[in-house]
């Protein structure tokens, strides 16, 4: 609700001086602190997104290298016991 108040001030001379005042009781608006802490907020939750994004990319190429070494090690493990045959094999012979 909007209310205005006139008061009207008379000197000794006989001059009148009027002021009005506003009153409203509407909480004033904070616009311009809002959207700032609006657009701070997004900003923030972007960062957070890409960064766990990559740390993820990161646990995942540890993870594929560990399978990939994993893999080269039974492979040549593999290698290792053909070799052992054939040497077996060439001695019983």
């Amino acid at each position: 609700m909007t209310e205005e108040r006139t008061t009207e001030t008379r000197t000794p001379e006989g001059n009148v001086h009027t002021h009005t005042t506003v009153v409203t009781d509407q909480p004033r608006s904070g616009g311009g602190f809002k959207w700032f802490g609006l657009l701070v907020l997004v900003i923030v939750a972007v960062a957070a997104v890409l960064i766990f994004t990559r740390m993820s990319d990161a646990e995942v190429a540890k993870d594929n290298a560990v399978a990939g070494a994993a893999e080269d090690v039974g492979a040549a493990a593999g290698q290792v016991g053909e070799a052992a045959e054939q040497a077996i094999d060439s001695v019983t012979e």
